[in-house]
């Protein structure tokens, strides 16, 4: 990931982010189809090619909110990111490992009807290398 990410963001580990404690807001940059086959549980999808900044800040009117964006590796996150402490605010942090380092330490992703599943949407066959466990779904 070093050679795609410029660390202006910082990260955070999917273990820090599993703890009970947490009460970060995540936000899924991946495309809608990716989040519809697997994501975070309570997760907020944003999206990555059509994402609107405007639409963060009606969900998330406090500035001072701890974020954390993830995508499937890190790096369309790291650019969510960059955008989210762009537009002020203050406690961003990026997954690091995306839903693909989640999913490969066993904590649980959701479908689109909130059911756990294997199943996580790889963006496409070079990428689903990255991925150690679960079912990878691409086309």
């Amino acid at each position: 990931m070093k050679q795609y990410n410029d660390n202006s963001i910082p990260y955070i580990t999917v273990q820090a982010l599993a703890m009970p404690k947490t009460d970060a807001i995540l936000l899924d940059s991946r495309e809608l189809k990716e989040y519809e086959t697997s994501h975070i549980k309570n997760a907020i999808h944003v999206g990555y090619d059509h994402f609107k900044i405007d639409s963060v800040k009606k969900k998330i009117p406090n500035k001072d909110s701890k974020i954390v964006v993830y995508c499937s590796v890190g790096i369309r996150s790291e650019a969510i990111a960059d955008s989210l402490k762009k537009a002020g605010y203050n406690h961003v942090e990026n997954l690091y490992g995306g839903i693909f380092e989640w999913k490969s330490n066993d904590f649980p992703v959701y479908n689109s009807a909130e059911k756990e599943t294997d199943s996580i949407h790889t963006f496409n066959k070079v990428w689903s290398k990255w991925l150690k466990k679960g079912i990878k779904v691409y086309e």
